[in-house]
Formats: C-alpha cells, structure tokens, sequence
C-alpha cells in the first residue's frame, strides 16, 4: 500500500533512506532538510545532502529555520501526510508536529535504543568498546529518543572500525528497515513496544574539544577515541606548538616508567607514543593543511624521536 510520506533529513546518514522510501512507491509531497549552510574557505551556501538528492529526484523542498514557526504547522497540514518519517533532521519537533501525520512520525536512530539516546549514538557505542550495535525504527514522542520501538537490527562493531564506517554501514541498513515497518504500519500491523527508561544511556552531541587525546588515558581507550572521531572532527594531540590528527593507531604493551605523551620510538612501522597504560603506534597522522600520511612518510620530512606530545 502507498503512503504519502513526508521526509525530513539533513546529512549523509539520511540520503538512503529517501532513496528507499522513494523506490517502495511511496509518494513524497515534500523533503524538509535544515537550511543552506556557509561552508568552505569562501563560505559559499552549501545544500545538505538530503536537499541535494531531494532535487536530484525532483521532490519539493522545504527548509524552515524552525519546526516552531507560524507557517510550519499550516503548511504540513496542507501536505496531508500519513506519516512524516525523520532522519537526523536536526531541528526540533514540538508536539503539535508530531500530531499531524494520520498514523503518526517515525525516525530511524543509529542505535539499539534504549542504549545511547542521544546526538552521537555511533561515536559513542565506540568510545564505550561496544562490540555491537544497530539500528531502531521508533513512534516519536516528545522525549529524546524515547518513543516505543517498532523494529531493530542489529550490527556488528568490529576492532578497527571507524565512526565513518559504522555510519556506512547503519544507513543502508535503517533505510530497508524503515521501508520493512512503513508496510506495516499501511498494513496495521506494527505491534510497537515501549522503551525500558532503566536501560537508557545518553549521547551528546561531540565538539572539536572532545577529540583531543588525553595520553594519560590507556592507550585502548585512546584508540578508541580515535576511531570515534573518525571523520570528524579528527583525535587530536599538540605537537611543538601544532594540533595533528591521529587518524589510525596500535596498541602496544608500552614501557614502564615511560611518561604520558613521551615518544618512545619512530620508525616505519609507526611513531610509538607512551599512554597511561601501554603504549600506541601512530600509523597514519596529518599536519594543518595537509593530508593524511603513513607514519613513514611523516618522518621522512620531520624528526620526532625524543620528543613528547600533549
């Protein structure tokens, strides 16, 4: 059966999403993304990429500053929507939102709720050493992330994954269960189950000031840290007066006595730096301006032996 299902979406993570629900046959009166945003050294407006692929498909646009203002409410009514189905959106849905699709607003979240509620759920599973994850098709509610669940699935973190990656693999997989529960939701079927609010843990969104690497931290979370903010925004250390990111790193027993940020040894096969237990080898690194270099290429231009990072 066909829906009319409005969307609303911002980033990369939603883009499958649209596509799938587009593919089902469902009709798509309008896409709501945030607004253009300045991006660049020239500060150009920039499209998100859910309006991008809106455009692509020949879908109506519309980008509110608010889900609050006057003419929102209105205009959804006028779009006569089953169901508003939402994807990392970004802007808040009030109440009497919520209240106007016929069988009600539904939004895929890069988790298994109740586990990691919240704006940084991928991060944050690997920061914790999760070894699984997955995604949850819920009813929203006004409570974050805290409406009744309709479906699950779930995937595998493995030991070297990276933030980037675990998105890759969880937005394909939200968009065919979410096109799986919009069947059944035409069909009356959905049987949703409530949340155990016991269970819940939260993650807030990230900055810039949450990459930065603690080196009297073991050096497992550290790689942790690192694999989390990878793309964004980079696990960072300052080094003569410099923040490099550090994109890719080893564990390694370490030395004793070694202090925090101390550089124990440089060669090909990585930069060895001293953590609070143990010790990591920096593989991949990258200078201000610069790109991405192995730890080979990195000191080839810069010696480093000796040295301590912070």
């Amino acid at each position: 059966m066909q829906l009319r299902v409005v969307f609303a979406g911002t980033p990369a993570f939603a883009v499958p999403a649209l596509d799938a629900i587009v593919a089902a046959g469902h009709h798509v009166p309008a896409v709501y993304t945030q607004p253009d945003r300045p991006a660049g050294r020239g500060r150009n407006l920039k499209p998100s990429e859910v309006k991008t692929r809106a455009l692509e498909l020949d879908l109506a646009v519309e980008q509110p500053l608010s889900m609050r203002m006057p003419e929102t409410l209105p205009r959804l009514r006028q779009l006569a929507a089953d169901v508003l189905v939402v994807v990392a959106y970004g802007l808040i849905l009030p109440q009497s939102v919520l209240d106007v699709p016929r069988l009600g607003c539904f939004n895929i979240h890069a988790s298994l709720l109740p586990r990691w509620r919240g704006a940084a759920p991928i991060q944050q599973a690997i920061l914790a050493g999760d070894s699984t994850t997955g995604v949850t098709i819920m009813r929203m509610t006004a409570g974050l992330d805290e409406g009744p669940i309709l479906a699950q699935r779930e995937q595998r973190i493995d030991a070297h994954m990276t933030a980037g990656e675990l998105h890759d693999a969880l937005a394909p997989a939200g968009a065919n269960l979410m096109v799986a529960v919009l069947d059944s939701v035409a069909a009356g079927t959905a049987v949703p189950r409530d949340q155990d609010p016991g269970a819940a843990t939260y993650a807030p969104k990230i900055s810039k000031d949450d990459a930065r690497i603690v080196w009297s931290d073991s050096a497992p979370s550290i790689a942790r840290r690192i694999r989390a903010y990878d793309p964004w925004p980079g696990a960072a250390a300052l080094w003569r007066g410099e923040l490099i990111k550090i994109w890719r790193a080893e564990v390694r027993a370490g030395r004793l006595g070694a202090r925090p940020g101390e550089v124990l040894s440089a060669d090909a096969s990585g930069i060895e730096v001293a953590c609070g237990h143990g010790s990591l080898a920096l593989r991949t690194l990258q200078l201000p301006g610069r790109k991405r270099i192995d730890a080979a290429d990195f000191l080839h231009a810069h010696s480093i032996a000796g040295d301590s990072l912070s």
